[in-house]
């Protein structure tokens, strides 16, 4: 075994490794990621590229001084506790921790890293996708054209909505959010927003974005609905029957955040009923599944989490994973260090 000289950081902790860290890779990556571990790393790493089970995820963490683990891995408080001593660091492959228990981890001892801003652009594409293929009804007009029923231009048929001069509410204003709002002014849409904290003067005249100071007030005034918060215990079905009530009739939401945000069963309803002309939606609540309602909604587009899915994105995240090992392995505290309750 290398010898492992440690340095207490406040709750956490930081090593200098001698020799090569020992990791553990939850899902399969990037060749060109899973080679440069290999050559840095004592790594072991998943090439079936199927979700462990928690027997198998637990059998992982007993012998690795890191665990890389992806959103699709639910690091919970049990699976912390039961971890090995050498598990010191989480270095997760994605911005987003809420599917890591921080304070399980804090009190083990354990530090946790992510990948923060690799998928903003990505994330902000696909979202302006997702509104402009709701607008225009590209869905419906895609399996027009695939059953061969498509009778040919009329002037009256498959119209959509224009995206100039909509309103777009977007809820969440961190880098993604205003990514996006960037992106919506070559549209010609007005942006408002709905944050926890106020952004600077300055930052929203370059954005062209007004601050709402409640949710109820920009669901009430916004034609398109965007979400980009992260998934805790307060945004959990952030949007609920009452919100889809508040938004205008023949509105649009769009969601490529996470699908706790969002109460489905509410959003269902309110798809049916013609409240909403449509939604674009990248997450849902019990991935892989999909609700079969939605499916069949001629104008909602379901994707399979792609947000992020860009070679350029996850080389990046990848590239971002290893440099956080690498730092905290050389005994230093990593740039990407997620504080509790922080992400």
């Amino acid at each position: 075994m290398p010898n492992r000289a440690e340095t207490s950081l406040s709750s956490t902790e930081t090593r200098r490794i001698e020799g090569k860290a020992r990791v553990g890779v939850t899902r399969h990556l990037l060749p060109s990621i899973e080679t440069r571990m290999e050559e840095l790393f004592d790594v072991t790493l998943n090439r079936e590229d199927r979700p462990l089970s928690r027997d198998e995820m637990t059998a992982l963490m007993q012998n690795i001084d890191v665990l890389v683990p992806t959103v699709t891995d639910h690091i919970d408080g049990e699976l912390i506790a039961n971890a090995g001593p050498s598990l010191k660091l989480i270095a997760n492959f994605g911005a987003g921790t809420d599917h890591i228990d921080l304070k399980a981890a804090r009190a083990k001892g354990i530090m946790i890293t992510n990948t923060p801003g690799v998928f903003t652009e990505d994330t902000a594409d696909m979202t302006i996708a997702l509104i402009i293929g709701v607008m225009r009804r590209m869905r419906e007009g895609t399996r027009l054209v695939r059953r061969k029923e498509w009778t040919g231009w009329a002037p009256s048929a498959m119209l959509g909505r224009k995206l100039a001069d909509k309103v777009l509410g977007i809820v969440g204003m961190g880098r993604i959010g205003q990514a996006v709002a960037h992106r919506a002014r070559a549209f010609g849409m007005q942006v408002v927003y709905h944050n926890r904290h106020r952004l600077p003067e300055a930052l929203e005249r370059m954005l062209g974005a007004e601050y709402i100071p409640t949710l109820d007030a920009l669901l009430e005034r916004s034609d398109i609905v965007t979400l980009h918060c992260p998934a805790t215990s307060a945004t959990h079905d952030l949007i609920d029957a009452r919100g889809f009530g508040l938004m205008k009739e023949g509105s649009v939401i769009i969601n490529t955040a996470r699908g706790e945000l969002i109460d489905y069963e509410a959003m269902i309803d309110a798809l049916y009923a013609g409240k909403l002309f449509g939604a674009g939606l990248d997450v849902f609540p019990e991935e892989p599944q999909v609700d079969q309602r939605l499916i069949d909604h001629p104008n909602v587009i379901t994707q399979p989490h792609l947000g992020s899915a860009t070679e350029e994105g996850r080389e990046a995240s990848g590239e971002r994973v290893i440099a956080n090992i690498r730092t905290w392995a050389d005994g230093h505290r990593p740039l990407d260090w997620v504080l509790e309750g922080w992400a």
